[in-house]
This record gives C-alpha cells, sequence and structure tokens, in this order.
C-alpha cells in the first residue's frame, strides 16, 4: 500500500465524526494528511467553529512530519519545552502537540499519513480519530 486513498480518508472521516456524535462530543473537524504531510481530505460538522482547520491540521502534521502522535509530543513538550519550540519553529509555527493528532500506520508499522481532529477535549478527539483510522482498515497511535 503506497498510501492513503481518498476513499480511505472518507472512510477515516466519516467514522471519527460518527464517533463524535455517538458520544456526545461538541462538533468536530477532520483532516487527513498523507505522509508528506498533505491534504487529502478534511470536513467539518456543523456548529464547529471555522477556525478549526488550522487545529486539526497542526494535530496531524504534527504527528506526521514528527513520526509520533499527539499525546507523545505533548509528553515531549511537558519533558523537553525547548524541543517542540524548536521544531514548531522550524515547521513554521505549524504544530499542536496534544492528543487528537493521530499517525496512521499501515499493519506493517509504516507511517502512511495522520489524521487530526478537534472540537471536544483533546484526548475525545483523540479517541474519535482512533475509531476513524480503524474503521478504515489501518493502525491509529494516538
Amino acid at each position: 500500500m503506497a498510501g492513503i486513498s481518498l476513499s480511505r480518508a472518507r472512510v477515516m472521516i466519516r467514522k471519527t465524526l460518527e464517533t463524535g456524535k455517538a458520544l456526545g462530543l461538541n462538533p468536530l473537524s477532520v483532516v487527513v494528511l498523507d505522509a508528506g504531510g498533505n491534504v487529502i481530505a478534511f470536513e467539518r460538522q456543523d456548529g464547529a467553529s471555522p477556525g478549526r482547520f488550522q487545529i486539526a491540521h497542526g494535530k496531524a502534521y504534527g504527528a506526521v512530519m514528527l513520526g509520533i502522535p499527539g499525546s507523545a509530543q505533548m509528553a515531549r513538550a511537558e519533558a523537553q519545552a525547548y524541543f517542540i519550540a524548536a521544531a514548531n519553529g522550524a515547521y513554521g509555527g505549524a504544530l499542536i502537540p496534544v492528543p487528537g493528532g493521530v499517525l496512521v500506520k499501515d499493519s506493517k508499522g509504516r507511517v502512511l499519513g495522520a489524521l487530526g481532529v478537534t472540537g471536544d477535549t483533546s484526548d475525545n478527539d483523540a479517541a474519535a480519530g482512533k475509531a476513524g483510522v480503524e474503521a478504515a482498515g489501518l493502525v491509529p497511535e494516538v
């Protein structure tokens, strides 16, 4: 498998949004990026604030560019704030190092891209994103 197809990206987004609705979460915004950090697909639920694209993108972008999910980025920021600050500077301030940035892998552990979710608490965002990635038959790292 070379990467995440548009069809799989749409499955991930749909299941993430369905999971959020089932859990009673606030309106979510979800983006799927390829392994180079390029947008494959994005959706924002009715009622989600318009600035959520940048947040979802920042969560996913950090995951794919650093090769670690948002939860690991947050732990790294807490332990070594200078590293995350320097990385964020290197990436033009595009990183949002909190849960909700889900690294997407294939069954062999190869990074295919990332999914970013925002709208509720970061942990709830990550849980919804995990369900989305799993629904597409891929392996989430949250």
